[in-house]
């Protein structure tokens, strides 16, 4: 198994499953050398292209302040994101770290056992008090639940 993410690190949150993910904005710089800082896996939601990492990475299609253009892609790669906590540090990020990588944090509790309903509450008290900006946001995680079940 992979060292994981340390717990007290800025931008981690601790799903109730005990997995850990960190979220983030690719606007704020970390500034730590230590390669436990270093992300196994990236998911980017962004309206264009990310920078290129140094580690394995998935861009999805996402524009500020609205949801993913492809909610199919976007139901897989949360699935991913998941699975993937397990065993390696994954990161998330948007341009601000709040909006959308809050959403998709918002559906990675929903996949561990948090209601849908509970689920931006539960992101905005362990990850940011901002976190999912609009109200289409808070629906998409509200109908995550239901989005995952038809698709499966």
């Amino acid at each position: 198994m992979s060292e994981n993410w340390d717990p007290q690190s800025a931008g981690v949150l601790r799903l109730p499953s005990g997995r850990l993910v960190r979220g983030r904005g690719l606007l704020r710089v970390h500034r730590s050398s230590s390669d436990a800082t270093v992300p196994e896996f990236g998911l980017y939601v962004l309206g264009r292209r990310p920078p290129e990492t140094a580690w394995p990475a998935q861009w999805l299609r996402w524009p500020d302040f609205w949801l993913p253009l492809d909610r199919g892609a976007a139901i897989k790669a949360i699935r991913d994101v998941w699975e993937r906590t397990t065993t390696q540090r994954v990161e998330v990020a948007c341009a601000g770290g709040r909006g959308r990588t809050g959403t998709v944090l918002a559906c990675l509790a929903v996949l561990d056992g948090v209601p849908g309903g509970e689920a931006v509450a539960y992101v905005r008290r362990n990850y940011d008090p901002k976190a999912v900006e609009t109200p289409w946001q808070k629906r998409f995680v509200r109908g995550f639940p239901a989005s995952v079940a038809a698709a499966a």
